[in-house]
């Protein structure tokens, strides 16, 4: 029995507030303080009437009705709307819960949609990335992987070890049979390559996912007095750091972010890079090589007659070099920073619609222990190993991609852990 559930799905304090509730008898609890009996209403229908406690009217309201399992739980539920008072909402709560329900745990309704198949596991941490989403690019990657690109992408590598193991097993069953060979070993070789080569771009765009999801980091380097600190103002439209003539004012990073075409880029001033005795100006300096360490993109800032300072960076990270207060660029005057804006937007990391990027650590985890696994499938191909022993490694991979979806998930702690970082109505 799925006893019914309830909680309040948007934030307090707004013109309106939505009450959800599901779960075996939802509508018949909900009918003892709704004016109409909601066990008669069709479903996916909108329905008027007030909440009442007793003879008292508590709010009037809309109470949206569907029914299992074409619902987002695949259960019986509603959703109330009402007005957003404070006092309205614990009301309702209260009453719902007076006639039967209990407060709903973070994510109980997406556990619930998963529980009952209406989606797998990666759609449903796809809800709670979408709810997070902050900018065009991580709303796209969100929307992609809740409308089940991702878990098809998964399907067809299964289908192509189901194959794999198939053919072996089929091979084993028949041994006594030595004129019969169901798999041939160089065709196998190739066909795991192949799903091994898709599962490391789908690892490998973890990276990206994360520079999407967190905001791209951009460290502002240079020397005391080129114009970083200028720079960060100007590009941020406000006057985040201290600009002085004095070397050494910034003597930490700043952090601050600005959206470029729908990307959230995190720039980081840093103290100048120069040869110092004070201690204090030396820790700053070296925050500032650190920083440039973790940054994805490294903007350079120079002025005439200054060199460029001589830090190292890796062929990852992407290098744009800026010689301000010359007459192509002044960052106190804006002058070339649309230049710069079009440099760092061609620096964002590309998607298409056909792209899958993955951002979930759990599902990155899982990508490279099937990468391991199926390493050693491809290691077990060439040297002729046993196909019993074969076959075991690629049932390995299945099952470690099955995890990604939830298809061999069981520990209700897992599924716990996973939906606990939901918020409550979700």
């Amino acid at each position: 029995m799925n006893e019914a559930i309830c909680a309040l799905a948007t934030p307090p304090g707004g013109a309106l507030g939505i009450i959800r509730i599901s779960g075996e008898n939802a509508l018949e609890i909900l009918s003892h303080i709704f004016t109409k009996d909601l066990t008669l209403a069709r479903p996916n229908t909108i329905q008027y009437g007030h909440i009442k406690s007793h003879e008292e009217v508590i709010d009037e309201c809309m109470v949206s009705v569907f029914r299992s399992p074409r619902s987002y739980t695949g259960e019986d539920c509603a959703e109330i709307s009402c007005h957003g008072s404070r006092y309205i909402l614990n009301k309702v709560l209260e009453l719902l819960v007076r006639h039967g329900c209990r407060m709903a745990q973070p994510g109980e309704f997406t556990q619930r949609a998963f529980l009952n198949g209406k989606m797998d596991l990666s759609q449903a941490e796809a809800v709670a990335d979408l709810i997070a989403s902050n900018n065009r690019a991580t709303h796209q990657v969100a929307m992609s992987q809740l409308r089940g690109r991702f878990s098809s992408e998964l399907a067809q590598l299964r289908d192509q070890l189901l194959h794999l193991t198939t053919l072996l097993e089929l091979e084993l069953d028949f041994s006594d049979h030595e004129d019969l060979e169901f798999a041939d070993r160089t065709e196998l070789l190739q066909l795991a390559q192949l799903i091994d080569k898709r599962i490391r771009q789908l690892s490998e765009s973890f990276q990206r996912g994360q520079a999407l999801k967190n905001g791209i980091p951009v460290a502002i380097i240079g020397a005391p007095n080129v114009g970083k600190s200028t720079l960060l103002n100007v590009l941020l439209g406000e006057e985040r750091a201290i600009v002085s003539d004095i070397q050494g004012t910034t003597r930490d990073t700043i952090e601050d972010t600005l959206e470029i075409n729908g990307v959230t880029f995190r720039f980081i001033d840093t103290a100048g890079i120069r040869h110092t005795s004070d201690r204090i100006e030396t820790l700053g300096i070296d925050r500032s090589l650190a920083a440039a360490q973790r940054a994805r993109i490294i903007l350079m800032v120079t002025e005439p007659g200054v060199p460029y300072p001589d830090i190292p960076f890796r062929d990852d990270q992407t290098l744009i070099r800026i010689e301000n207060k010359t007459k192509t660029f002044q960052a106190k005057y804006g002058i070339g920073l649309d230049d710069l804006l079009a440099r760092l937007e061609d620096a964002i990391p590309r998607t298409s619609d056909s792209d899958i990027i993955v951002t979930n650590a759990r599902h990155y985890d899982a990508l490279l222990r099937a990468h391991e696994s199926i390493q050693r499938v491809i290691e077990g191909l060439n040297t002729s190993l046993s196909g019993d022993l074969v076959a075991e490694d690629l049932r390995q991979t299945l099952d470690i991609l099955a995890e990604i979806t939830g298809g061999t998930i069981t520990s209700q702690e897992t599924l716990n852990n996973i939906f606990s970082h939901f918020c409550v109505g979700k």
